[in-house]
């Protein structure tokens, strides 16, 4: 996979006000806001960003959460894991593999085969239909 490497200042020109704060900023949208969190189409989830596949869509399930969620990413190499000490918590981050976005978290709590839920921001995919 080739690697984008863009400065901060390179992607706050190409990525909106909330993009930039969601996806390089670490931010996170508010629950049950996001423009796909209800989406139950078939495609693929890719990174906002970058285009870089993340998820097909039938491995997307209503956790409950608020937030669109996966059990699992599309290839292991898609998405790359990040320690988050952040906010007084031990999480996992999730971030696009191609070019360090913030993309949400994951979790130990989701559904067979994996267990796990990849719990994503909106604002940090776009969607294609097959």
């Amino acid at each position: 996979m080739d690697r984008i490497e863009k400065s901060e200042e390179e992607w706050k020109q190409e990525l909106d006000d909330e993009q930039f704060k969601i996806l390089r900023l670490k931010g996170t949208e508010r629950a049950w806001t996001g423009k796909l969190l209800d989406n139950k189409e078939e495609g693929i989830y890719k990174c906002a960003a970058c285009g870089n596949p993340l998820f097909k869509s039938e491995t997307k399930y209503d956790s409950g959460s608020g937030w669109p969620s996966f059990f699992q990413p599309l290839t292991k190499d898609s998405i790359k894991l990040v320690l988050d000490k952040s906010h007084g918590m031990v999480r996992t981050e999730a971030t696009c593999a191609k070019c360090d976005s913030h993309l949400g978290h994951v979790f130990n709590d989701g559904p067979n085969p994996s267990g796990e839920r990849y719990c994503m921001n909106s604002v940090s995919l776009d969607f294609n239909k097959e």
